[in-house]
């Protein structure tokens, strides 16, 4: 088929299958159970992938599948997506029912090589590329993308050893109560500082602990030395504050785990209550009943558990449903583009809601600046995480964070609950005008001459009424305030204009957007009339909210 497509005849691509974490099941439920499994996943690729292409298994948990590429076949990566998704179908081996995930690298001939061998290096490494960024992943061979070669060779001779060598180390980064500013908890993170390359984070070298099976011995190191931590702390006087903990898949599908954490929390000699087991999305994906069984137990043991990373990769509510889940973690992602993207917000202030209604906390992590803070503290999250709190540090700075209790307490001083008003207008004499008017009225008054400054006061600040002008020259006065409305739906909103476009404005109205328009030139006693009515229309909703 390679001489073909390089000849000229009909293109070729070559996918490599590697099935996830399929080591655990032959560890866990036998051999056989492994062998059946990989007999229906066989017989469930053969059957996709038609009668043009050739399937072979490629070591204990590998496959590789050659078609040609017509008019008639999928792309690629659709291709390969197609694949993917069958094997994620649930597989009955009695009796188990299995949910497995296959990661799948993809590389073309005569594109990215023009030799059976090299075509079948390229798409390993093109597996590899994706296993740094995760499970059940499909990539294309990418030249200069991959960063296996000489990096992962070293990482696969040295990681087997570097619990013996003493090379890896935990830092911890605080866990803030939105509230007030308390450190509350403290996540712990691992890093490996390789001798050959220096200081790693996890996913750099995880995938190949993963791949040589120490992965679980990894994680039982990270349990130990954090709750040891813990006990050095709490016998500091320090016992109302959470030990958090990142568990892998593998650790999760071991019928032993919950003895493993149990005795790990016993050595130590700290309380259930102080322990967090962090999990991600896609280990709950795997065997559903096992791993069920296992955080349903650490639940019943009083450990507290986090769904990590919420609203990532597979995210699903069914999740939320079938599992003990006591917080969610909102992806950074997501944290990142508030308040200025529309997309981000809505879907962080959806899952603040949707976690509060099942009756969980919810987390956001990466928070690194005061307007982010602002307005998750506005939308009512829990709990913060992120280098505005301080970047991940030694056990001995923590320690020091831990004696100081409140972090940026300036920032979370209950807001005093004066009338403030917020002015927009592009023209500066014009705001300059506003600002004499309304101080005399004794308001606490925000000015702002551009809308993304006129977005952070409003995330940093508890406003209640809103004046903003209707043509300005990045977003129009409607459409502003169609957007706070989202975003701060509890704020009186008021459109001030010399021109009049009723069509605009009334759809505004109608559409509860803006809550009067006014026209320039104004009378000062009518506008201050009219700004005196929407403070008292703000106090008299049944439900305004105050911040802190």
């Amino acid at each position: 088929m390679v001489e073909a497509a390089v000849g000229g005849g009909t293109p070729l691509m070559l996918l490599y299958i590697d099935i996830d974490h399929f080591r655990s099941i032959n560890e866990n439920m036998g051999v056989e159970v492994g062998d059946q499994a990989m007999a229906l996943i066989a017989e469930r690729l053969r059957e996709m992938v038609g009668p043009d292409a050739h399937l072979w298994r490629h070591g204990s948990d590998e496959f590789v599948v050659a078609a040609p590429r017509t008019l008639t076949t999928l792309s690629p990566e659709n291709y390969g997506d197609y694949l993917r998704e069958q094997i994620e179908l649930p597989m009955s081996v009695l009796p188990y029912t299995l949910f497995l995930t296959g990661t799948i690298g993809i590389a073309l001939c005569p594109e990215h090589a023009d030799t059976a061998t090299t075509l079948l290096q390229r798409a390993e490494s093109a597996v590899d590329q994706a296993k740094h960024e995760g499970m059940n992943l499909v990539r294309l061979y990418r030249q200069g993308a991959t960063i296996s070669g000489r990096s992962d060779s070293i990482i696969a001779r040295q990681i087997v050893n570097a619990i013996a060598n003493d090379e890896l180390r935990l830092l911890y980064q605080p866990q803030i109560n939105a509230h007030d500013g308390r450190v509350v908890g403290m996540e712990a993170l691992l890093r490996w500082y390789s001798p050959g390359l220096g200081m790693l984070v996890p996913e750099r070298f995880m995938h190949m602990a993963e791949k040589l099976g120490v992965i679980v011995q990894i994680g039982d190191w990270v349990l130990k030395k954090a709750f040891q931590q813990a006990r050095v702390w709490r016998d500091w006087g320090f016992d109302d504050f959470e030990i958090a903990v990142n568990v892998s898949t593998l650790q999760l599908l071991r019928p032993s785990f919950v003895a493993e954490v149990l005795e790990a929390m016993q050595e130590a000699g700290i309380p259930s209550q102080m322990v967090v087991l962090e999990v991600r999305q896609n280990a709950l994906a795997n065997d559903t009943n096992l791993v069920h069984r296992t955080l349903a137990n650490l639940h019943r043991e009083g450990v507290r558990l986090t769904l990590d990373d919420f609203g990532m990769g597979d995210s699903n509510l069914d999740s939320l449903i079938r599992f003990s889940v006591d917080k969610i973690k909102i992806d950074r992602s997501f944290v990142k583009g508030v308040p200025t993207s529309n997309r981000e917000v809505a879907i962080t202030c959806a899952i603040i809601a949707m976690g509060h209604q099942l009756g969980m906390k919810v987390i956001a992590h990466g928070v690194e600046n005061d307007v982010q803070l602002g307005f998750l503290r506005r939308n009512q999250c829990d709990m913060f995480q992120g280098h505005l709190f301080g970047e991940p540090m030694s056990a001995e700075e923590a320690g020091t964070v831990l004696r100081r209790r409140y972090l940026r307490t300036q920032a979370f001083a209950a807001t005093k609950p004066d009338r403030t008003l917020l002015l927009l207008d592009d023209e500066e004499n014009i705001l300059r005008s506003l600002v004499r008017l309304f101080r005399r009225d004794g308001y606490r008054i925000l000015a702002a001459s551009n809308v993304n400054d006129a977005f952070e006061l409003l995330a940093t600040n508890h406003v209640q009424v809103i004046l903003s002008d209707q043509r300005m020259s990045d977003m129009s006065g409607t459409e502003f305030l169609g957007r706070v409305r989202m975003l701060y739906p509890d704020t009186v909103r008021l459109v001030l204009s010399g021109y009049t476009d009723l069509a605009t404005v009334t759809e505004a109205i109608n559409r509860g957007e803006i809550y009067r328009f006014l026209t320039k030139p104004w009378s000062d006693d009518d506008l201050r009339e009219h700004i005196r009515q929407a403070f008292t229309a703000y106090e008299n909703q049944p439900h305004h909210r105050t911040l802190g």
